[in-house]
């Protein structure tokens, strides 16, 4: 005897109807964007206060070019004096010897207490301290007159401290000192952020403190430094203005403000010296850019999940050629 068992068919269900969120406080904020964007705009075309025409035939003139070099010229002489200081003082720092590690910590102390426009004034009037600036034995005088010689001097050369600090060079000193102070705490924490065992390491191969750190510590930190550098290196182009006040005349800043002072158009000229600095601070945003992609080889997101998946394949009992392929 056979029993036909009807199976009833189960009911499809209705297709989900997805309703996409809404999200009205992002549009009132666009809307709003919009609106603000709209009126700046306008006001940069219809505000006769700008005066767009004599403002792009001033910021292109000769003087205003050359102050452009010099300020470009004084950027890369402070950063060259900033960074090659500051390797050096970090060094200290981490020094052993407790001498170098408390005259690198006072060093660093004093100028970053000490803002730089006060720095670039005190250096433009060092030559109130010494008329002549000599290179020879120290303390001559003084030994001459302890053996009873009074006018005994052991002096090679000298030069006029009117004609060696200048306005240019006393800012330049008085930026380069003062980014020292400020690069020695980022070589120094990036030097900290290499595993001591890779310095131990190269210890066991035999190689000295110096080619450690030359070779094995430094190529390594790179990848740390390099951001807060191009930081760094982009608030000196704007700390170059400063210098204006010691006075530099040839400086972009001083040359546009000057400009403006001669013509009593000096709103325009302040447009434009911040149109000039727009333009080198994006450039040196692209050069930070590359530096840090070119630092930053083997140990991004690919290098971090290829490591990852070697890890699990270990895990899984494969191969890192498993894991690679």
């Amino acid at each position: 005897m056979s029993l036909d068992t009807e199976t009833p068919e189960r009911a499809r269900p209705e297709p989900i109807q997805a309703v996409p969120v809404r999200h009205p406080g992002r549009w009132l904020a666009v809307a709003v964007i919009g609106v603000l964007v709209a009126m700046f705009v306008h006001m940069l075309v219809t505000n006769k206060a700008f005066n767009w025409s004599f403002m792009v035939d001033e910021m292109f003139r000769p003087p205003i070019i050359a102050g452009l070099r010099g300020t470009i010229l004084l950027l890369v002489l402070s950063m060259f004096i900033g960074i090659t200081l500051g390797v050096v003082i970090a060094i200290m720092r981490l020094s052993e010897n407790p001498v170098l590690r408390g005259v690198s910590w006072v060093y660093t102390w004093f100028f970053r207490a000490v803002p730089r426009l006060v720095l670039a004034i005190l250096f433009g009037n060092l030559g109130i301290l010494w008329a002549r600036i000599e290179f020879g034995l120290p303390f001559d005088r003084q030994i001459g007159a302890l053996f009873g010689v009074s006018d005994f001097e052991a002096r090679l050369f000298g030069f006029s401290a009117v004609d060696i600090l200048t306005g240019f060079v006393a800012g330049m000193l008085a930026l380069g000192l003062s980014e020292a102070a400020y690069m020695a705490e980022i070589v120094r924490a990036g030097i900290q952020s290499v595993d001591e065992g890779q310095t131990e390491a190269a210890q066991a191969l035999g190689l000295t403190r110096g080619q450690i750190m030359r070779r094995i510590v430094l190529p390594q930190a790179m990848r740390v430094i390099i951001p807060p550098t191009g930081n760094e290196t982009i608030a000196m182009l704007k700390d170059t203005s400063l210098v204006a006040f010691v006075p530099v005349s040839a400086e972009l800043f001083f040359q546009l403000k000057a400009v403006g002072a001669r013509t009593f158009q000096l709103f325009p000229m302040y447009v434009a010296a911040c149109l000039w600095y727009l333009l080198l601070t994006s450039v040196l945003l692209v050069g930070q850019y590359y530096l840090e992609r070119h630092f930053s080889k083997g140990v991004g997101r690919s290098g971090r999940a290829k490591v990852k998946l070697r890890g699990i394949a270990a895990e899984a009992g494969g191969g890192a050629s498993k894991a690679d392929a």
